[in-house]
C-alpha cells in the first residue's frame, strides 16, 4: 500500500490508470504547443489541492518555515535595496479601473509579512479559510510538505493527464463552454481584470476545495482557484515533443534546469511549470483556465494564488 503519513490522507487520493493522451494545445498561447501524444504510468493523486488545515498540521509537526517567512539573503540579489530584504510575498490588489495589462506591478503588491498564515498580509489570518487551498508556498515549501507526507509533486504531464479527466478533446476540463448554461464551472475571474470582479461564482479570492463539480476522474479544483506547482523545469515549448517528434514520450520530465532560467534585475532565477490557472484568470487576461495551459514561476517566489497537490507513483498500489 501507499507509504503515506497516515490513513486520513490516503483516503482522499484517487488512483489513475495512466495511458496515452494528447498533451498541450496549438490553439492558444505559444508555450502550450505543440499538441502531442504522451504516455504516463498509473499514479495516485490528491483529490484536491493541499488545504490550510493540512499544511498547518505539517508546520506544527515539523516547525517548517516557508520561503515567504524568511528574509532574502542580499547576496542572492545583487543590487536589491536593503530595506526590501524582509520576509514578504506577493498579494493581489484590485485596481480602481482599467490599467496597462502588460505591467503586472499594477496589481501585485510585494507585501511584507504576507505568508500562508497571513494570506492578505499582516492582520489577516486563515481562521475562516482552513478548507481553502494553502497559498504563499514556494516550490521548496511544496516539496517539503510532499516529502513529509510520503508523496511527491506531479510532473507537468502527470498533472495535465489528471486535469483532463479523459476529455482532452474538449476546450476545457468540463467541455467546450467556459460557463455551461451560463454558470461558472470553476473559481475564475468574471468581469474585466484587474478591476471589475463580478463574483458570479460567489468568491472574491480562493474558495473551499471541492466547491465546484469534479472532473471525469473525480478530481476537484484542477482548474481555477489556485495555480499548482509541478516538479518540471520550465521550457518555452514541450521539450519531449521537440526532441522525439516521431515517438510517444514515456513519462516526460520536462526540460533541463539550464533552460528554465529567467533574468530579473540581473539575477538568473530557475523556474518551474505551474498548471491550472487561478481565481485571477479572466477572459480579458491570462486565459489559462484550461488543462493545457502552463506558466513559468521562479522557484524563489510565492503568491496569494499559488498552491499545490501531491501524487504517489506506485503501480503496485492499484492491485
Amino acid at each position: 500500500m501507499l507509504a503515506l503519513k497516515d490513513d486520513t490522507l490516503s483516503d482522499d487520493m484517487i488512483w489513475l490508470e495512466g495511458g496515452v493522451f494528447q498533451m498541450g494545445s496549438d490553439d492558444h498561447y505559444p508555450e502550450e504547443a505543440p499538441r502531442h501524444p504522451v504516455r504516463v504510468d498509473g499514479f495516485w493523486i490528491d483529490r484536491a489541492p493541499v488545504t490550510n488545515r493540512q499544511f498547518a498540521r505539517f508546520v506544527a509537526e515539523t516547525d517548517h518555515l516557508t520561503v515567504a517567512e524568511i528574509a532574502p539573503d542580499p547576496k542572492d540579489y545583487p543590487g536589491a535595496l536593503p530595506e526590501m530584504c524582509r520576509p514578504a510575498s506577493l498579494v493581489f490588489q484590485p485596481t480602481a479601473g482599467p490599467v496597462d495589462l502588460t505591467d503586472w506591478r499594477n496589481w501585485w503588491d510585494y507585501c511584507f509579512d504576507a505568508d500562508w498564515r497571513h494570506p492578505l498580509g499582516p492582520g489577516s489570518s486563515i481562521d475562516d479559510v482552513l478548507d481553502h487551498p494553502v497559498v504563499h508556498v514556494a516550490f521548496a515549501d511544496a516539496e517539503a510538505y510532499a516529502k513529509w507526507v510520503g508523496k511527491a509533486l506531479p510532473t507537468e504531464a502527470e498533472w495535465e493527464y489528471a486535469a483532463w479527466g479523459g476529455r482532452e478533446g474538449c476546450e476545457y476540463a468540463w467541455g467546450d463552454e467556459l460557463e455551461p448554461g451560463g454558470a461558472p464551472a470553476a473559481n475564475v475571474w468574471q468581469g474585466d481584470f484587474p478591476w471589475q470582479n463580478l463574483c458570479s461564482d460567489g468568491f472574491v479570492r480562493t474558495s473551499p476545495v471541492g466547491t465546484f463539480s469534479p472532473n471525469g476522474f473525480g478530481l476537484v479544483d484542477m482548474v481555477g482557484n489556485v495555480w499548482e506547482w509541478t516538479r518540471d523545469w520550465y521550457s518555452v515549448a514541450h521539450p519531449a515533443a521537440q526532441s522525439r517528434p516521431c515517438c510517444i514520450p514515456d513519462n516526460p520530465r520536462g526540460g533541463p534546469k539550464s533552460d528554465s532560467h529567467d533574468r530579473c534585475d540581473g539575477v538568473a532565477i530557475p523556474r518551474k511549470v505551474l498548471k491550472g490557472g487561478s481565481h485571477l484568470c479572466a477572459p480579458n487576461y491570462c486565459r489559462r483556465y484550461r488543462p493545457a495551459a502552463r506558466m513559468a514561476q521562479p522557484i524563489d517566489t510565492s503568491t496569494c494564488h499559488l498552491g499545490f497537490r501531491c501524487i504517489v507513483r506506485d503501480t503496485a498500489a492499484s492491485d
